[in-house]
């Protein structure tokens, strides 16, 4: 073999690996370990003016406050036509051209007040299968690649389940052979099901902490526990992962609406509750059980929609439109500023990126020192009548896709 045939074969191989080594999916909700962060690099330091390239936009999907998984090239989400009918599509990430479409059932809580009814979860993708919670309770495991319903259960019959008023958001988490999520009910609280059949394997009692919420279920292990953690309309509850047996519950950042889904690091768990305000806890092991103690708690910590970050020991998240960067151990506001909305937040390659809820997108440096805004511009062509902007941003494989109802955008970050 000649020299120079080596060194190509080198340099490809190089880059073949580097693409492996950079490129990563975004599964689920908040991406591959549920905690809004990529491990993207080589990502653009600075945008243009009028953003990054815009690699393709597409319209009327229809309604839905979920973000979107992207695995292999493709791109996952639920969506509802009308109140009758709540589907999830898969659409190619390349071009966004619809690949398949399943209804799944109805949206939930029609008669909300103040009216928001829309389908609003995020798919999880485990293998080949594909699982989605839907806003009436409608537990679906469907098959990536077709779209064919596997097995689906409601959890509202199956479980006594009560979803609070916008009814369920909740996107689902896989753990091993587990399915998890809050149906909400008086005596189940929280439901561990099969995610090959559907079929329950615990149920868990969760006293005096209420309804499901909005927010999404982390798995943490503390005090010599693993445990599921749930931000229910009383509060946080955990409960263990082996058995669903009820350990411990905070109500303090017991909020109007808990939607923010909790930050989750080593044995401290942070959670805000709309009007109320965020606090986090340390879960220490107190004989059969487990203890939550408070670490800090005030009332101007971040509790917006958008949820919040860990990096590098420090919180970043929004309170209303003040953008924060907040010590996760000692509750600590290490700056904060206003921006024109709140935002919904996701970090990758030393960056903070937001999508606001009046259509702009931000890039901002992940620093304590000071809040250090890269890039912003404003999203083209935004459907018109659609309200507030909560969905999240995914990013996957050097793409950034933004969700506003039935409107996604692709966006070349790399």
């Amino acid at each position: 073999m000649s020299t120079t045939l080596r060194l190509l074969l080198c340099i490809a191989s190089i880059t073949i690996f580097s693409t492996k080594l950079h490129a990563e999916d975004w599964p689920q909700w908040q991406g591959p370990a549920r905690d809004g962060i990529s491990g993207e690099t080589q990502l653009k330091a600075k945008w243009p003016e009028d953003g990054p390239p815009l690699v393709w936009q597409v319209n009327e999907l229809g309604d839905g406050y979920g973000a979107v998984s992207v695995v292999g090239g493709v791109i996952y989400l639920v969506t509802n036509e009308g109140l009758d009918d709540e589907s999830v599509k898969a659409l190619n990430a390349a071009n966004g051209q619809v690949l398949w479409a399943t209804r799944i059932g109805k949206v939930g809580n029609p008669n909300q007040k103040p009216s928001y009814p829309a389908a609003r979860s995020t798919p999880t993708l485990d293998g080949e299968m594909l699982y989605v919670l839907g806003s009436d309770g409608d537990l679906v495991c469907l098959k990536a690649k077709s779209g064919e319903v596997v097995w689906q259960k409601n959890i509202r019959e199956a479980y006594d389940g009560k979803p609070g008023t916008w009814a369920y958001s909740e996107s689902p988490l896989i753990d091993g052979n587990k399915v998890v999520v809050t149906p909400g009910g008086k005596d189940v609280g929280i439901v561990a099901v099969d995610k090959a059949t559907g079929e329950t394997i615990w149920k868990a009692n969760t006293p005096k902490m209420g309804a499901a919420a909005y927010a999404s279920i982390q798995k943490v292990t503390a005090a010599g526990k693993p445990q599921y953690v749930a931000f229910m309309a009383n509060g946080l509850a955990g409960v263990d992962a082996e058995d669903g047996t009820f350990l411990w519950s905070y109500t303090r950042t017991k909020g109007i609406a808990n939607m923010p889904t909790p930050v989750v690091a080593g044995d401290i768990v942070y959670s805000g509750g709309s009007r109320t305000g965020g606090g986090a806890v340390r879960l220490v092991a107190e004989q059969v059980t487990v203890l939550p103690e408070e670490l800090y708690f005030n009332p101007k910590l971040p509790t917006a929609i958008g949820g919040a970050v860990k990096v590098d020991g420090y919180l970043y998240g929004c309170s209303g439109s003040t953008l924060m960067c907040v010590d996760f151990v000692s509750g600590e506001i290490k700056w904060q500023e206003r921006i024109s909305a709140a935002a919904s937040i996701l970090y990758a390659d030393g960056r903070l990126y937001l999508h606001t809820e009046n259509g702009k997108v931000m890039m901002v440096a992940a620093t304590p020192e000071e809040m250090n805004i890269v890039s912003e511009f404003t999203l083209p062509d935004q459907p018109e009548g659609t309200g507030k902007e909560w969905a999240y941003p995914a990013l996957a494989d050097g793409k950034l896709f933004l969700r506003q109802h039935g409107t996604i955008w692709c966006y070349d970050v790399k």
